[in-house]
C-alpha cells in the first residue's frame, strides 16, 4: 500500500499545475463520475447487497439516484456558480472592481461511512470536483465490497492524477491523518469525529463534520393516523434503521401512541410480510459487532417490547422493533440507536415534547407530524437541528436544492448541490484599483487631520445601498 504521504505529494504537485482549474476539465471529470454510476449499476447492486443484503429498490434510491440526481443538478449549474459574485460599493470604492472569486481549495480528504458506502462518499466528490479540488478518498473499510469496487472504478473514469483512492482500516487512517490536507470531509461517528479534529488542529486544517445524533419524531395534535404509520415506518425501518437521519425515538401522547401502535402494527405487515426476515425488502445489520451493540441494547432496555425483538446472528438479521413504556433514563435513549429500533414516550403536552428534545444534544434532524399548522411551527420555531421536515422523515436529505449538515453535536458544514461546491471552495474577497482619483486618496494619508477624517468617514460610510468598507 502506498505511503500517505507520497499520494498526498503527488496530488499537490497536480494541483498546483493548473490541470484541475478549467471549467472544461472540470465538466469532463463530472460526466465520467456519472458515466461510473450509470455504466456500473449492477456491480454496485452486488455490493451493496453483499454489504448490507440493501434491497434493490433502497439501493437505487438512496444511493445510485441519490449520487446521480446531485451530478445533473451540479452539471447544470456549477459554470454559473464559478462566476465572479460583485459587491456592493461605497462612494471611496465608487471607480473600483469588488468582487468574491470563488477558487479550490487545494487537495482535500473525503472520508466516508459504511451505512450508505457510496452516496456517502460520492456526494462530496461531486463538488470537490465541480470546486477544482484534487481529492484523496478513503470509503469505509467496514463496507468491504463497495470499499473495494470503488477503489477498482475510480481510477478508470477520473483522471489518476487528480483523484486518488486508498483502502485501509483504522491504522492507515490514523497516518492519513498526519498529514496536511487543505481540507477534511468526514462522515461517521462523534468518537471518531473528535480524533480527527484532534488531528486536524495540529495542521490548522478545516473539517467539515457529518455526524448523527438521535432525532426525535413528535407527533402530536389531529392527525391523519394510517399516513403517519406509514412514513415513521418507512423512514425508521430503511436500511435497516441504519441512517444517520431515521427517527430515532417518538414523542406523543398516551391517546395517540394507542392509537398509533395498531396502524404501525398493520404497516409492518404490509410492508415486509408475517416474516420481514424471509422477505426481500428488509436490509441486514452491517456486521456482527453492530448486531450485538443492538442485541446488547434491547437486552438491557427496560422498555416493553409490543412488536419485533428477534435477532438472529447467522444473517445478522434484527427484526423491526417497537418499545413502549421508555424512560428518558433507558440505555435506548444514550445513544444514537442506529438500527431498527424505535422507542415511543409518551409526553402531555407540546411544550414538554420540545423542552425533552432541548435537554439533550441537538440532532441532524427533527420530525413533526401532525395536522396542525401550529403545532408544526411550534416545534420548527422552538428546537434546533441540523434539518427539519415535517410530515415524513429523511425525504428533506434528497433535495440538492437544501443544504444538509447538523449544528452542534450533529456536526457543522453543509453539502449536497451547491452546498458541497461552496463547502470546498474558498471565497476570495477581491478588490481592483486603479491609480486615478489619487487626490481624494490623499485624505488618508499623514500627516492626518480632523477634516480629512471627516471627509474620509463621510466617503466610507453606508449611504443607501452602499455598504461601508474600511480604507487600509
Amino acid at each position: 500500500m502506498e505511503d500517505p504521504s507520497s499520494i498526498l505529494h503527488r496530488l499537490q504537485k497536480t494541483f498546483r499545475s493548473g490541470v484541475t482549474i478549467p471549467e472544461s476539465f472540470r465538466r469532463t471529470q463530472l460526466q465520467n463520475l456519472l458515466a461510473l454510476v450509470q455504466e456500473n449499476e449492477q456491480l454496485i447492486l452486488d455490493a451493496l447487497h453483499k454489504d448490507l443484503s440493501k434491497p434493490k429498490f433502497e439501493a437505487f434510491l438512496s444511493e445510485i439516484d441519490m449520487v446521480a440526481n446531485d451530478l445533473h443538478y451540479t452539471l447544470d449549474n456549477f459554470y454559473s456558480w464559478m462566476q465572479l459574485e460583485y459587491s456592493s460599493k461605497n462612494l471611496a470604492t465608487r471607480m473600483d472592481k469588488c468582487f468574491v472569486r470563488r477558487e479550490p481549495l487545494g487537495v482535500v480528504l473525503i472520508i466516508g461511512a459504511w451505512n450508505y458506502p457510496l452516496h456517502l462518499i460520492l456526494l462530496p466528490l461531486v463538488g470537490a470536483i465541480a470546486a477544482g479540488n484534487c481529492v484523496l478518498l478513503k470509503p469505509s473499510e467496514i463496507s468491504q465490497a463497495t470499499e473495494q469496487l470503488l477503489a477498482e472504478l475510480i481510477p478508470k473514469y477520473l483522471s489518476k492524477d487528480c483523484y486518488s483512492v486508498v483502502c485501509g482500516g483504522a491504522e492507515y487512517t490514523k497516518a492519513l491523518l498526519e498529514n496536511k490536507f487543505d481540507h477534511i470531509f468526514y462522515t461517521g461517528s462523534q468518537a471518531v469525529a473528535r480524533t480527527i479534529l484532534q488531528a486536524a488542529a495540529v495542521h490548522l486544517t478545516p473539517v467539515t463534520l457529518e455526524l448523527g445524533g438521535k432525532c426525535p419524531c413528535i407527533i402530536y395534535g389531529h392527525i391523519d393516523i394510517p399516513s403517519a404509520a406509514r412514513r415513521l415506518v418507512w423512514s425508521k425501518f430503511f436500511n435497516a434503521g441504519q441512517s444517520c437521519v431515521a427517527p430515532d425515538y417518538v414523542l406523543c401522547s398516551a391517546e395517540i401512541r394507542d392509537a398509533l401502535l395498531p396502524a404501525v402494527r398493520q404497516t409492518l405487515k404490509e410492508f415486509y410480510g408475517e416474516d420481514a426476515r424471509a422477505g426481500p425488502d428488509m436490509g441486514r445489520i452491517i456486521n456482527p459487532h453492530h448486531w450485538n451493540r443492538l442485541m446488547e441494547l434491547l437486552e438491557k432496555s427496560r422498555g416493553k417490547v409490543v412488536m419485533g425483538g428477534e435477532g438472529y446472528q447467522e444473517d445478522r438479521y434484527i427484526a423491526p422493533t417497537v418499545l413502549v413504556d421508555v424512560e428518558e433514563s433507558d440505555i435506548l435513549m444514550q445513544e444514537e440507536i442506529f438500527g431498527p429500533i424505535l422507542p415511543i414516550l409518551t409526553v402531555k403536552s407540546l411544550e414538554e415534547a420540545t423542552d425533552f428534545v432541548n435537554r439533550r444534544a441537538k440532532p441532524l434532524a427533527v420530525y413533526v407530524f401532525s395536522d396542525e399548522h401550529s403545532v408544526v411551527t411550534t416545534v420548527l420555531e422552538n428546537t434546533s437541528s441540523g434539518g427539519f421536515c415535517a410530515n415524513d422523515g429523511i425525504v428533506h436529505m434528497a433535495l440538492p436544492g437544501l443544504p444538509f449538515g447538523g449544528v452542534g453535536a450533529s456536526g457543522f458544514g453543509h453539502y449536497h448541490g451547491r452546498w458541497t461546491f461552496e463547502t470546498f471552495s474558498h471565497r476570495r474577497g477581491c478588490m481592483m484599483r486603479s491609480w486615478a482619483l489619487e487626490k481624494i486618496n490623499v485624505l488618508r494619508y499623514p500627516p492626518y487631520s480632523d477634516s480629512n477624517l471627516s471627509w474620509l468617514r463621510w466617503a466610507t460610510s453606508a449611504k443607501k445601498s452602499w455598504i461601508s468598507c474600511s480604507i487600509m
